[in-house]
């Protein structure tokens, strides 16, 4: 297994190995981050308790010194516990990914505060957004607010229900050491709050990434396209709409055809891929990352 794992070359934030894409058959159940200083191992089902810590072992051995810890979390348990394997006990990192810095938290939630497989996605806002007015749907941690604002990004309006995950993306941008006033919080329901978002724009880069299923909240299917009829008041002329999609049960044909019927003033630029080691035996079970452009 381990001849499969891409190897950081520094400390830069990371995916080793992508399990769930299929690549490899008889690894599905797994996959293995580097949060450098430490190294967590998600299980997607149940494994051999001398497997697991040979594995831990073997990863601790060759990341060498760098890794201070490895830990395992449980995502077929419930409420996904981790659990301490080697090394010590890290609840909180600050890692690097393309030069920035983001706050992770282990051992609390499922997600640990920064989606790896949006590397790509973050670089292109990075690459685009100077001098641009951006309004980042369902921020979470705000990663896409702290690869703008580092592009030159005019102001960034982050908006999602929960105010924690807010709280994040307030540090992730102190840790980068951000102008603080061109960043908006806005912990509203985003479908409750089109009016105060139309006063803040018109903008320029529009992102969407929304979950694919948050009880009580979103539903995929029947609210992206309510972001869709959205997009013609809230985008400039030419400006642009970063939508993404990571459920393995919608391709790509949800967001063209829908956006066909809801947003057809809007014309499809490109498909942003993700990274080699995110790479999917069955892409559209993968994340989809689509840009279009208003007129």
């Amino acid at each position: 297994m381990l001849q499969h794992f891409q190897w950081p070359a520094g400390h830069e934030l990371t995916r080793l190995f992508h399990g769930r894409g299929a690549q490899f058959l008889d690894y599905r159940f797994i996959n293995v981050d580097w949060l450098s200083p430490a190294a967590l191992i998600i299980l997607y089902s149940e494994v051999e308790r001398d497997w697991l810590l040979e594995l831990a072992t073997a990863v601790k051995a060759r990341l060498g010194d760098d890794c201070q810890s490895v830990q395992v979390q449980y995502r077929n348990r419930h409420m996904a516990p981790y659990e301490l394997l080697l090394g010590e006990q890290l609840d909180e990192v600050i890692a690097q990914e393309a030069g920035l810095k983001y706050q992770l938290r282990l051992g609390r939630n499922q997600n640990y505060g920064l989606f790896l497989d949006m590397a790509n996605g973050r670089e292109w806002v990075a690459q685009h957004a100077n001098n641009a007015n951006v309004l980042n749907l369902f921020a979470y941690t705000c990663g896409f607010s702290v690869a703008a604002v580092a592009g030159g990004a005019r102001q960034v309006v982050n908006v999602d229900m929960s105010k924690s995950s807010l709280g994040t993306g307030r540090d992730n941008h102190r840790l980068n050491q951000h102008d603080m006033t061109k960043v908006k919080f806005l912990g509203h329901d985003i479908f409750k709050s089109w009016g105060k978002l139309k006063k803040l724009g018109p903008y320029d880069l529009l992102i969407a990434d929304p979950p694919s299923l948050q009880k009580g909240s979103v539903n995929i299917v029947r609210d992206y396209p309510k972001i869709m009829r959205r997009l013609s008041e809230l985008v400039s002329a030419q400006g642009h709409a970063l939508l993404c999609l990571n459920s393995p049960d919608l391709d790509v044909a949800f967001i063209t055809q829908a956006m066909a019927e809801h947003a057809p003033d809007f014309s499809f630029v490109q498909q942003l891929q993700p990274s080699d080691i995110f790479i999917n035996r069955e892409p559209d079970k993968g994340l989809k990352v689509l840009l279009y452009r208003h007129g």
